[in-house]
C-alpha cells in the first residue's frame, strides 16, 4: 500500500469514483426468499457521502459482476447515471465510461473486495480495497479502507476524496449554517 501522502495526491486527481456492490456497497451478504425475489441492505452513511461527492464534482459509477433490481432502484435513488451489471469484465464498462466522461483512467479510483475486480483496479489512478475484502485484493491496492464492505467503507473513500481535493471543510460548514 502507497503512503497516505501519495494516496492524497492521487485523491486530488479523481473525477470518477467507481464501485463494486456486492462487498462494497453491501456487505456481501445475498438474501433471497422463497420466490426467489433477492435483497439486498445499503448503508444510508454510504448513499449520502455518495451524494456529496457528486455534488463536490466527481462522477460516481457502479459496476458489479451480479444483476438485481435492488441495485437498480438504489442507484436510481442516488443519482447515479452510469449503472453497469452483469459485468464479470468490468474493463469493457470501464472503458465506455470513461469515454463518455472524457476522463483518462488516471482519473479514476475504483473500490472492489473480490478478484472480480483486480482487472480494473490494476487500471486506475487510485486502486482501493474494502476492509474485509480479499486478502489477494487487499495486498494489491493503493489503499485499504478502516472499514468494511456495507458498513460505511465507502463513505470513508468519498470522505477521503472531497478531503484531497479540499471540498470537505465546505461541505461540513453547509451542515453548520
Amino acid at each position: 500500500m502507497l503512503a497516505m501522502k501519495k494516496i492524497i495526491e492521487k485523491a486530488k486527481k479523481l473525477k470518477l469514483l467507481i464501485l463494486d456492490v456486492d462487498g462494497v456497497l453491501t456487505d456481501g451478504k445475498l438474501f433471497f426468499d422463497n420466490d426467489g425475489n433477492e435483497y439486498k441492505a445499503f448503508h444510508a452513511r454510504d448513499g449520502h457521502g455518495i451524494k456529496l461527492l457528486r455534488q463536490s464534482g466527481v462522477e460516481v459509477a457502479v459496476i458489479s459482476g451480479r444483476k438485481s433490481n435492488s441495485v437498480a432502484l438504489r442507484m436510481k435513488n442516488l443519482g447515479i447515471e452510469y449503472v453497469y451489471q452483469g459485468h464479470e469484465n468490468k474493463i469493457s464498462a470501464f472503458n465506455e465510461i470513461i469515454e463518455k466522461i472524457g476522463i483518462t483512467p488516471e482519473q479514476a479510483a475504483h473500490v472492489g473486495d473480490d478478484l472480480l475486480d483486480l482487472p480494473l483496479m490494476i487500471r486506475v489512478g487510485l486502486s482501493i480495497a474494502v476492509q474485509d475484502a480479499n486478502f489477494a485484493v487487499k495486498q494489491r491496492a493503493d489503499w485499504c479502507t478502516d472499514l468494511s464492505g456495507g458498513c460505511g467503507a465507502v463513505r470513508e473513500v468519498c470522505d477521503l476524496i472531497m478531503q484531497a481535493q479540499g471540498n470537505f471543510d465546505d461541505i461540513v460548514g453547509s451542515y453548520l449554517k
